[in-house]
């Protein structure tokens, strides 16, 4: 079984930065693709970032420029560094992990969910 743990979230300001982990425990294991999604209350689930085994990375245009998804593969960690919050980066980021191929801004190509860790960006 795999286990994803998000660890990092926290109250931050405007402007602040913030660093997100995502740790992959259990067996051994090389998804196709790792991503982070967001849920704000009342909206529905997003896309943020994803990492795919070759190394692509994919952003949401949201988050472009501000936010960058990086892997340390020997710790089987995945990592989202945000910049620049703003406060409708303000959400519940959870990761997730697919094992096989599929589009990858679509939480339907994930099959594996972490538990997420909060994000509240005030101003």
């Amino acid at each position: 079984q795999v286990q994803l743990v998000e660890s990092g979230g926290g109250l931050v300001q405007v402007g602040d930065s913030l660093r997100l982990s995502c740790a992959v425990s259990g067996r051994t294991f090389m998804a196709w693709a790792m991503g982070w999604f967001r849920q704000a209350p009342g909206k529905e689930r997003e896309f943020v970032a994803a990492i795919r085994r070759n190394g692509d990375l994919y952003y949401a245009d949201s988050v472009k420029g501000r936010f960058t998804i990086s892997r340390e593969i020997a710790k089987n960690t995945v990592y989202l560094q945000m910049s620049s919050l703003k406060p409708e980066d303000t959400a519940v980021y959870v990761c997730a992990a697919a094992s096989y191929g599929g589009s990858i801004a679509s939480a339907q190509s994930y099959n594996y969910w972490g538990q997420g860790t909060q994000v509240t960006v005030s101003s």
